[in-house]
């Protein structure tokens, strides 16, 4: 299959009001599974941050098991059911493609007691927070991009250390041990 690099665009104030559009629509398909708000997390919903052009999202569900009857109502939004940590979430993104460059948007459902919640959100806030961090990972996914190509699984695991360090933890094993205001 053929693969395009990673291309990092400059941050997009666009991004906001795009998961702000996905958001209504999704918790108004969703509602009687969520227990909170959708969450607009990954590069994306970080102010001023060179991203992948990918609306990243997370639902808080109640249960995982129970938002399995989720599943035909994203797929009707026009989202495609994939599989990303199937032990925490339920994974999807669209526009249904084979090919990750040209997803607009991703969405786990998966409950706010998960890891994958946990750290994502954590990270978000703590990028969100410090323009120390925003500036050292934008630098840190510009190097990956060069050095890896279109090789997406070694530009994203090699971003666990950093993640790790602003986290405040040994591995991606761990929740976050620090925490920053969800809106600085």
């Amino acid at each position: 299959m053929k693969q395009a690099p990673v291309v990092l665009s400059p941050y997009d104030p666009r991004w906001a009001v795009l998961f702000e559009q996905e958001r209504v629509s999704l918790e108004a398909a969703l509602g009687q599974w969520l227990v909170g708000p959708v969450e607009h997390i990954g590069s994306t919903s970080v102010p001023g941050l060179a991203a992948k052009p990918i609306i990243d999202m997370m639902a808080p569900v109640r249960s995982l098991s129970a938002a399995a009857a989720a599943i035909e109502v994203v797929t009707a939004l026009g989202y495609r059911n994939g599989v990303h940590r199937p032990e925490e979430a339920h994974y999807f993104f669209k526009p249904e493609t084979d090919n990750w460059w040209e997803r607009t948007h991703q969405l786990h459902l998966t409950e706010p007691t998960s890891l994958l919640w946990l750290r994502r959100v954590a990270f978000r806030d703590a990028l969100r927070y410090r323009a120390d961090y925003r500036s050292r990972y934008e630098q840190l996914k510009r190097d990956l991009a060069q050095a890896h190509g279109a090789d997406l699984t070694a530009y994203a695991r090699n971003k666990d250390d950093f993640v790790n360090e602003v986290l405040g933890v040994r591995d991606r094993t761990q929740a976050p041990t620090v925490s920053y205001p969800r809106n600085p």
